[in-house]
């Protein structure tokens, strides 16, 4: 046991709400896969099972890589590199699907393809949190020059993620203002840039259906499915009256491991309705799914009341904020509670690259986690030592993340 805690360092909290998650989503994503095995597997149901487990595993192994060979200033100093090869990739995925009927989501690199948004959310996380920890101290607030540095690539990087997914940029949008708040930015310039998000929304809506703008007119026609309802619904069950139903069904108790009878109706079930599902067969029960969230959000809350340093505080905020927003925005879909999205439930729904990006999120986290307790102990991180390179916090070294 004291091998595998050298091993999986940091917080273990959070590595006990990943491997709730892991057990959870292995079991809903056997289940609600089925119909897909029949239509693509010849009826091999075993294979996204197997899929799903190699990913996980490949997602645990990018997580202890980070942990232990990671330096949290790395991630700092390397941020405005990462941010700007994760634009060009977003830039490209773009230029390459003009025209056909692709979604823009999608970056290839031969047998190889990933979702270029995925990694810009990280990087400009940590590009944003860069910008506060070297830009404040105990007696100033960030400057006005240090704000517009923010939301100009910020602004940006995220309306090149909207032209192929409104939703993504809306949700690092949010993650943002979050850190800008975190990070003491004043009141006037945060109700600024909300009404300047606002107001970029609304222009998108109105601009849908007369300029070709990416992906745009998928926004609006949820706006309008989720307030004037569905007019496939008249004809048939949509995919949100579907995950609705599932949800019915599962009342209490739920049907039991692969008892739901929805999934085989649904064409997302085993991503952004998995929750749905996840109700129908396990009832109530699916409450330690919502359980393991607030758990990493508290054990988050934690680490960055512990950080000493203003960088990994801020890192950690923007990373665990934007998971947990994901997920509540997944579950909120699923209810009905919420527009139609696309958002993954992040560790649970059925993936592929956008594990490992979620893995390389959690890994970060508890590498600033492991950091804490180094520094609490008197002790640096053994790579940290060997990697004697300028901390760019140390100005700032006794400033906490919230003031």
């Amino acid at each position: 046991m004291n091998k595998i805690f050298d091993i999986l360092k940091g917080d273990r909290g959070i590595w006990m709400v990943l491997i709730i998650l892991s057990f959870f989503s292995l079991l809903i994503v056997y289940s609600s896969t089925g119909s897909l095995a029949y239509r693509q597997m010849g009826g091999n149901t075993f294979f996204y099972l197997m899929k799903q487990f190699i990913m996980l595993f490949l997602g645990f192994g990018v997580i202890v890589l980070v942990v232990n060979f990671v330096p949290v200033k790395y991630m700092s100093i390397f941020s405005p590199i990462l941010l700007g090869i994760s634009f060009v990739f977003v830039i490209v995925a773009l230029v390459l699907n003009i025209g056909s009927d692709a979604t823009g989501r999608t970056f290839s690199l031969g047998p190889l393809s990933f979702q270029p948004a995925e990694l810009a959310k990280i990087s400009l996380v940590l590009f944003v949190s860069r910008l506060l920890a070297n830009n404040q101290d105990k007696e100033h607030k960030p400057s006005r020059k240090t704000f517009l540095w923010i939301m100009g690539v910020s602004g940006i990087v995220c309306l090149a993620i909207s032209m192929a997914n409104f939703s993504t940029a809306a949700l690092l949008f949010a993650t943002v203002i979050i850190l800008l708040f975190v990070g003491r930015v004043p009141l006037k310039y945060l109700m600024v840039t909300f009404g300047a998000g606002i107001m970029v929304a609304v222009m998108f809506y109105f601009l849908a259906g007369v300029v070709d703008l990416g992906r745009i007119d998928t926004m609006r026609n949820r706006i309008d499915r989720y307030i004037h309802g569905d007019p496939n619904s008249e004809i048939g069950m949509t995919q949100a009256d579907y995950a609705e139903m599932a949800i019915f069904r599962g009342g209490r108790l739920g049907n039991g491991p692969g008892g739901s009878e929805v999934r085989n109706y649904m064409a997302a079930a085993y991503n952004d309705f998995i929750f749905a599902i996840l109700v129908e067969e396990y009832g109530w029960f699916s409450f330690f799914v919502i359980l393991a969230y607030f758990i990493f959000a508290s054990r988050a809350a934690i680490i960055i009341n512990q950080s000493r340093r203003t960088f990994p505080a801020f890192m950690v905020t923007g990373l665990s904020s934007m998971l947990v927003m994901q997920a509540l925005i997944n579950m909120g879909v699923s209810v009905g509670l919420l527009p139609v999205t696309g958002q993954t439930l992040p560790w649970v729904s059925m993936g592929g690259t956008s594990t490992l990006f979620t893995a390389m999120s959690i890994g970060f986290i508890l590498r600033a986690s492991y950091q804490n307790k180094q520094e609490e102990s008197g002790n640096k991180p053994l790579v940290e030592q060997a990697n004697l390179i300028p901390d760019e916090d140390q100005a700032f070294a006794e400033v906490g993340a919230i003031d």
